[in-house]
C-alpha cells in the first residue's frame, strides 16, 4: 500500500510512483477515472490499514480503565478517577474542558502530552484561562474536503520527498489519525435535464481536473490512515453522516 517516493521535483505532481510521473504525455479518457471504478471508493469507503495513534498512555493520573461490553474489552479514562489521583475539582469544569482533559489523559506520553500539560488545564478552575498554555489535542480522526485536503496531502508528499532525500524512510511520513479527504462542491452543471446528466457531469469533471484526481487516487494508496471519497459522491457532511 505504500508507494516510494522518487526525489527529484518539488512539483506535487511528479511526486510518488503512479502519481506525476504517470501522467506525462498521457491522457485519462473520461469516466476512466470515474467513482463506479473499482480503486474509487463507493458507498462506505473502502477500509485503510489504521496505523497506532500513539503508545499506551502514561496514566499518571491512575484514570485508565476497562469495560466489557458484548464480549469486547473498551479502555478508556475516568475523570472521577483522575479527580482522585492529583487533579482536584474537574468536575466542576465545563464539558468543553472535560472533553480536552479526557483526551489529554488518553494521549499523555510525556512528549506531546505530559503530566504539566495536564494539570495546566486541570488549572483553569483557578486562572480561567489567563494563563496561556499550548495542548497538544489529538481528534480521533479528521474531516477534510478538497479546497483543504488537497494542500495537506501535497504537504505530505513535499515531506516524503524530503525525507528521502535526506536518506530515511518516505514511508513514515502518514497522517497520525485516520483522515477521510471528501471532494465536494466539484461537479459543474454542464449537461441537464436527462437521466444521464450526473454521470456526464462527473465525467467531465474528471476529464477536465485528471491531473489532480490522479494524484489523490495516488495519496489514497500511498498513505496510511488516509482514505479519499470522489466527486459526486456528495458533500462533506452528508458523507460523513451517511458512510462514515
Amino acid at each position: 500500500m505504500i508507494a516510494p517516493v522518487p526525489a527529484r521535483s518539488a512539483d506535487p505532481l511528479r511526486l510518488g510512483a503512479g502519481c506525476g510521473e504517470a501522467l506525462k504525455g498521457k491522457h485519462v479518457p473520461p469516466g476512466s477515472l470515474s467513482p463506479d471504478k473499482k480503486d474509487w471508493p463507493t458507498g462506505r469507503p473502502l477500509e485503510k490499514r489504521i496505523l497506532p495513534v500513539t503508545q499506551p498512555s502514561l496514566d499518571s493520573f491512575k484514570s485508565r480503565k476497562k469495560l466489557k461490553v458484548g464480549g469486547k474489552t473498551y479502555v478508556y479514562y475516568s475523570l472521577p478517577d483522575a479527580e482522585a489521583n492529583g487533579l482536584p475539582g474537574i468536575s466542576s469544569l465545563p464539558f468543553s474542558m472535560k472533553v480536552l482533559i479526557e483526551n489529554l489523559l488518553r494521549f499523555e506520553d510525556g512528549r506531546s502530552v505530559t503530566k504539566d500539560d495536564i494539570k495546566a488545564l486541570a488549572e483553569w478552575l483557578v486562572n480561567k484561562g489567563k494563563v496561556d498554555k499550548e495542548i497538544a489535542y489529538r481528534p480521533a480522526r479528521v474531516l477534510m474536503q478538497d479546497f483543504t485536503g488537497v494542500p495537506a496531502v501535497v504537504d505530505l508528499a513535499a515531506m516524503r520527498d524530503a525525507m528521502k532525500q535526506l536518506g530515511g524512510n518516505p514511508e513514515l511520513i502518514n497522517p497520525l489519525v485516520p483522515v477521510d479527504l471528501v471532494i465536494d462542491h466539484s461537479v459543474v452543471v454542464d449537461y441537464f435535464g436527462h437521466g444521464d446528466s450526473l454521470k456526464k457531469n462527473v465525467d467531465r469533471e474528471y476529464e477536465q481536473n485528471q491531473e489532480r484526481y490522479r494524484f489523490l487516487k495516488w495519496g489514497q494508496s500511498a498513505f496510511s490512515n488516509f482514505r479519499v471519497v470522489p466527486p459526486g459522491t456528495g458533500i462533506c457532511h452528508q458523507v460523513n453522516v451517511e458512510y462514515l
